[in-house]
C-alpha cells in the first residue's frame, strides 16, 4: 500500500506521532476536518479544470467560426471591405 509516496510503515509512525501529540480525544477532530478540507480543495479543483475547459472550447468554437467566415465568400467581401476602411486614404 502506497499513498502519495508514504507506505504502511511510515503511516503508521506518522500516526503514533499524532496520537501523541494530539491525544486520542482529538485525533478524530483533526481526522475530520482534513477530510473536509481535502473534500473542499477537490471542489475547487474540479470546478477550475471545468471553467478551463468551457473557455477552452468557446475560443476553440470561436476561432472555428471566424475561419468559417473568412473562408465564405461572403466573408471575403467583408475583409476586403474592413482593408479598404483601414487603409489610410489619400
Amino acid at each position: 500500500m502506497n499513498i502519495f509516496g508514504i507506505g504502511l510503515p511510515e503511516m503508521l509512525l506518522i500516526l503514533a506521532i499524532a496520537l501523541l501529540i494530539f491525544g486520542p480525544k482529538k485525533l478524530p477532530e483533526i481526522g475530520r476536518s482534513m477530510a473536509k478540507a481535502l473534500r473542499s480543495f477537490q471542489e475547487a479543483s474540479n470546478e477550475f479544470q471545468n471553467e478551463l475547459k468551457r473557455e477552452a472550447r468557446d475560443i476553440e468554437e470561436s476561432v472555428r467560426m471566424k475561419a468559417q467566415l473568412e473562408a465564405s465568400p461572403e466573408g471575403e467581401a467583408n475583409t476586403l471591405a474592413q482593408k479598404n476602411e483601414e487603409a489610410p486614404k489619400t
